[in-house]
This record gives structure tokens, sequence and C-alpha cells, in this order.
């Protein structure tokens, strides 16, 4: 057990913060070089949001653009939650 007031120290190396390597596909959106997923997600949400790709009526729903639906495997709108295993299938 943790004493009051204690915290517990972050774990090192966890599956979100190790460098994974984007297709190409993928890298046209966050770039080329290998990526925490973490960084994967919050750069793709930066695309989605800056180029308005948000269905207004149901904004759980991802309207896909030409680059996206490279990542989406040729969908033109995906949920955000069917949304990270499309990236999944682009990261080694």
């Amino acid at each position: 057990m943790l004493e009051p007031g204690k915290k517990k120290a972050p774990r090192a190396n966890n599956a979100l913060s190790k460098p994974v390597q984007p297709s190409a596909d993928l890298a046209a959106i966050v770039g080329s070089a290998p990526i925490a997923r973490s960084a994967v997600v919050s750069k793709v949400w930066e695309h989605i949001k800056k180029n308005n790709l948000q269905n207004p009526a149901n904004k759980r729903e991802i309207l896909a653009d030409d680059k996206l639906k490279k990542v989406f495997g040729g969908k033109d709108k995906v949920s955000m939650f069917e949304m990270n295993k499309h990236l999944s299938n682009h990261l080694k």
C-alpha cells in the first residue's frame, strides 16, 4: 500500500508512449518519423478538427477526407471508437 500523500511512480515505458512507425498512408497525416501511439491519435485529431471532419449531426462520427480514407480502409466515415482500430493497422 502507498503511504498517504504519496503518488505511484509512473511506468517507464507503457504501450502508448512506445514509438511506432506509421505506414506511408498514415505518415501523410502524422509524419514519417517513429512516434508514440498517443501522439498519433493527437495528430489525427488535430487533422480532423483543422479540416472540420466531424459530422455536425453526430460528433462521434468522423467524415474521411482523401488522406483519412486511405487510413480507414476506403470508408467514407467511421466512429471515433472504430478509428483506433484502423490506426492500429497502420502502426508497426
